[in-house]
């Protein structure tokens, strides 16, 4: 088998149940084998002969199945396993660092937000997730790597789960520090909606420990089919579904998280969102009363009134490219040249703090709002003088060739030589992905984003606006632009600006 058709950026992705998608390529034997080259690259990188290896995975429905086989190819290797069962990825990571537990490595089995047909793996070490090469090494490995039979299955249970929480409790004690000291969320109510992923945990094992009131808290049981909406903060239907709870139950913060617990996003008691420039404005407040004129890395999609704040509040923003993992290596980077960097974040509600190993844990994020909140303070109150667009829109448009990359950059070359002989636009300093284009109060006050995908065959647009109207002004303008593009389907912002005329 080719493995490597399984790699998506640093992680493992796959159809794993039938559907009417296509066919089903990651199996168990896949599982098996992967898991097997990871513990085979791990004891090279390491040089140790034996290996300690954790396994966790989230509600999929082939969640255990998957645990199972990943446990028997790392016995294959000689591997000494724990099944974690149930976690978050946030808290396989913590495995690896935790006093007590260290271990060498470990997997999580997980795809995110995406459907209940698919999944797929996460590899962790104590310095971090692994990079894209290093999924290609392993992918490389795996084709090579034979499992002999009969198949071990031996592992150790460990509750972890119960560990990492713990430690999630002990950190808001100690921040808060609070009259009533083990009870800091005590007269708070605050609800979580975890959407029948992993992270209905984050009520029973820390706010209700914590004193907090969770009356009105939905969605917390493990399901695999996600019955009631995708598990993802950025979904329409998952952030209206944690308003309503919110509204409804009075709460003074509902939670969202995603199905492994990676990203979150939050509603105000007022029904406002803390999510994408709001969540990164908030947390971007919090580091910066803690260490003064800090670097706050973000993706490329951000705001300009975000930028504003984060320098009127006394702090340095990088806008830097899409991918938690390059948000994340580029703050890091930047900490090993000298320069402090206490937070990373993107839009999408991955983020990660430096006091936290860099781990994009959305259950961490959250820590950080509830030791607000628990110290008395109105987050509200901290972003009031966020200066939120009036309008914003993100298109995408399939790119119609087989050379993705090559034709993306042609068509970006393209406009970036089209913005000095187009009126009302510059370009943005210090953009480092596509092409940032800054438009000014004349000509639709605001600005767009275009840039090559990650890992899909389009070019996503982003435009942000000002002033009511602005987004479709500056969308024609482009439009005029991209025209002549036949190897774009332009469809998306040809309905856009119909619909807006």
């Amino acid at each position: 088998m080719d493995y490597s058709k399984l790699q998506n950026g640093s992680d493992i992705r796959g159809i794993a149940m039938e559907n009417e998608t296509g066919p089903v390529n990651l199996t168990d034997d896949a599982v098996r084998h992967l898991a097997a080259a990871f513990a085979v690259w791990l004891k090279g990188k390491l040089n140790k002969d034996s290996l300690k290896i954790a396994v966790g995975h989230d509600s999929r429905l082939t969640g255990e199945l998957f645990v199972n086989a990943a446990i028997e190819g790392l016995n294959s290797e000689g591997c000494s396993c724990a099944d974690c069962g149930l976690a978050s990825t946030p808290a396989m990571f913590m495995t690896t660092v935790t006093e007590g537990y260290n271990y060498d490595g470990s997997i999580m089995i997980t795809a995110s937000h995406l459907p209940w047909y698919r999944n797929g793996m996460k590899f962790f070490t104590a310095h971090g997730g692994l990079e894209s090469s290093d999924i290609k090494e392993l992918t490389a490995i795996a084709g090579k790597t034979e499992i002999s039979v009969p198949l071990n299955n031996n592992a150790e249970k460990l509750d972890f789960m119960t560990v990492y929480s713990d430690h999630l409790c002990e950190t808001i004690k100690n921040a808060v520090k609070a009259d009533d000291f083990e009870h800091p969320l005590k007269g708070l109510h605050i609800i979580v909606d975890a959407g029948n992923g992993d992270g209905g945990f984050y009520v029973s094992k820390v706010l209700e420990p914590l004193g907090a009131d969770t009356t009105g808290s939905q969605f917390l049981e493990p399901d695999g089919h996600f019955p009631n909406h995708i598990p993802n903060p950025e979904n329409k239907e998952a952030a209206e579904a944690i308003k309503n709870a919110t509204l409804a139950s009075k709460a003074d913060l509902g939670i969202i998280f995603d199905t492994d617990v990676d990203r979150a996003g939050a509603i105000l008691p007022s029904g406002r969102e803390l999510t994408r420039n709001a969540l990164i404005a908030v947390l971007s407040r919090i580091a910066l009363s803690e260490h003064p004129g800090t670097t706050i890395v973000t993706d490329s999609v951000t705001s300009t009134g975000l930028a504003e704040f984060i320098t009127s509040h006394g702090g340095v923003h990088r806008r830097f490219k899409r991918g938690y993992k390059n948000v994340i290596d580029e703050s890091i980077r930047l900490n090993n040249e000298g320069t402090d960097s206490q937070l990373a974040i993107e839009t999408s509600g991955h983020g990660a703090f430096k006091e936290n190993y860099f781990l994009d844990d959305g259950a961490y994020l959250m820590v950080k709002l509830l030791v607000e909140l628990g110290k008395g303070h109105k987050l509200d109150e901290m972003i009031a003088d966020l200066k939120e667009p009036v309008e914003s829109i993100e298109l995408r448009f399939p790119v119609l060739a087989e050379n993705v990359s090559l034709i993306s950059d042609k068509i970006l070359e393209t406009i970036k030589a089209a913005v000095p002989l187009t009126n009302g636009w510059s370009l943005a300093p210090d953009n480092f992905e596509g092409v940032r284009i800054n438009v000014d109060a004349d000509h639709g006050n605001g600005w767009l984003l275009l840039r090559k995908s990650l890992h899909e065959p389009i070019m996503p647009l982003n435009i942000e606006s000002d002033e009511e109207g602005g987004c479709s002004i500056i969308a024609r303008t482009l439009y005029e632009l991209l025209k002549p593009e036949t190897t774009l389907d332009l469809q998306s912002i040809i309905d856009f600006i119909g619909r807006s005329l």
